[in-house]
């Protein structure tokens, strides 16, 4: 070994997942609060709220997150704290005071849990209309469950093996996949159905395997999934993206875990096979790349020949800073993560607890690029992933002296909207795209009235 060689192996080790002590995985959810040890620290009351609210909203948390990504000094302001454990916040005082009563007068489990399902049908649990526009159906008219098919090149599909993660994050605009209501669960069991969906879907060219996180899958099941999709007939599927938490809440799922060695070479081969593979890394601060655990989990992928691209919301109480969202995109390129998407926190669930309003993230949004070089300058933003696409607040501006909103689509329902520039009135409380109205006195969209046209159809055949 030469010594430019030996220098390159001390600083980029090519795999040192041996030398991050394997910790077996320790979960906890709502019956458990008593058995995590730090919060006994923290006041009864506050261990009572998050009882309330981890009964209507999902709650779940591992060991690892516990020791090794909170600052218990901090609590509760720390902001991975905030991410993973319930705050009183997240419910309205009236749907707090409703299920706080029903605790202290001692109410049965069954009429917890039916007041709990009201609160969150209240709640948007299904948002962008996912559920009626963008499920497609089978030559009989049969939706396919587990499917979403919204934009032309992109199928989205939620294996029923991977609908639950290493831990919950607090925010989490899926949340209604985890509270164990079956009415609203997106899910598919059958191989077999999304094969044969993108057989037919020639112009499909992106798969998004999500959840939940896949990445709680066993490894045989992702096999089952991904093998059939190296054969001729998909060559049209050139990118298979995997939506997952675990670099963040468990690293050792790529490094020490029983069947991570099959999941890197599974990865290895799909790219070795042609196939653009890409783990859509969801980061929300900075200190979820810090571990060693999880730095060499960035270093194993990568060998594969994997992409790794950074996603995330913008997010009150977590990381609404711009510094926060540089430091975070220097660690990522530093890593060689690509830096994706800044998104707004979407309208559902919590959100009045960790939304921010456009104008304030705009401004974050500006003045965390500002900070960093070109490199990470991929990171697209303010992004709503509203119904009829993703819609980039390009900025603030003064137009034939009206202050407005610079809109476009990254993403939209009809291609031909894409890069469209449009107006919205400036509104600085405006958290979401349909709390906004066109500037200029316009009384529509450009592309509303088709959008209402395609919503009507999708509604009639969901119907």
């Amino acid at each position: 070994m030469n010594d430019l060689t030996a220098v390159l192996a001390r600083s980029w080790p090519i795999d040192d997942s041996d030398a991050v002590p394997h910790r077996p995985f320790q979960v906890f959810t709502q019956r458990d609060l008593e058995r995590i040890e730090p919060l006994s620290r923290l006041p009864e009351a506050a261990r009572f709220e998050m009882k309330v609210v981890s009964t209507v909203l999902p709650f779940r948390v591992n060991q690892y997150v516990v020791d090794e990504l909170i600052d218990w000094r901090r609590v509760p302001d720390d902001p991975i704290y905030q991410l993973t454990f319930p705050q009183r916040g997240m419910l309205t005082e009236a749907h707090f005071e409703r299920i706080a009563a029903l605790y202290r007068r001692n109410a049965d489990k069954a009429e917890i849990e039916a007041a709990a399902n009201e609160i969150r049908h209240e709640l948007n649990p299904h948002p962008a209309d996912q559920m009626e526009m963008n499920m497609p159906r089978d030559a009989a008219g049969n939706r396919l469950e587990g499917i979403q098919h919204k934009y032309r090149e992109t199928v989205l599909f939620f294996p029923s093996q991977g609908q639950t993660c290493h831990s919950y994050c607090t925010f989490c605009f899926r949340w209604a996949q985890f509270v164990g209501d079956k009415t609203l669960r997106i899910a598919a069991s059958e191989a077999r159905m999304l094969h044969g969906y993108l057989r037919d879907h020639t112009e499909v060219t992106d798969l998004l395997f999500t959840g939940g996180d896949p990445m709680v899958m066993k490894t045989r099941h992702l096999q089952g999934y991904f093998e059939p999709l190296l054969d001729p007939a998909f060559d049209h599927v050139q990118t298979i993206r995997i939506g997952t938490k675990a670099l963040s809440f468990w690293p050792h799922r790529f490094l020490g875990a029983e069947d991570a060695d099959e999941l890197i070479e599974l990865l290895a081969r799909m790219v070795r096979a042609g196939k653009h593979v890409a783990l859509m890394a969801h980061y929300n601060h900075w200190r979820e790349m810090e571990t060693p655990a999880a730095r060499a989990a960035i270093r194993r992928i990568r060998e594969t020949g994997a992409v790794i691209r950074a996603q995330g919301p913008l997010v009150a109480h977590i990381n609404d800073d711009p510094a926060v969202w540089a430091r975070m995109w220097k660690t990522q390129v530093s890593l060689g993560i690509v830096p994706y998407y800044f998104f707004v926190e979407r309208d559902t669930g919590a959100r009045n607890y960790f939304e921010v309003p456009l104008a304030r993230a705009w401004q974050i949004y500006r003045e965390a690029i500002q900070q960093v070089s070109g490199l990470a300058r991929t990171a697209r933003g303010p992004s709503m992933s509203a119904s009829p696409g993703k819609v980039e607040v390009q900025g603030v501006a003064e137009v034939a002296g009206e202050k407005v909103f610079v809109l476009r689509f990254i993403q939209g329902r009809n291609p031909d909207w894409v890069q469209r520039p449009f107006f919205a009135r400036y509104d600085d409380r405006a958290t979401w795209l349909h709390q906004l109205k066109p500037a200029f006195g316009e009384a529509k969209w450009f592309w509303e009235d088709e959008y209402e046209a395609i919503r009507e159809d999708k509604l009639l055949v969901a119907a």
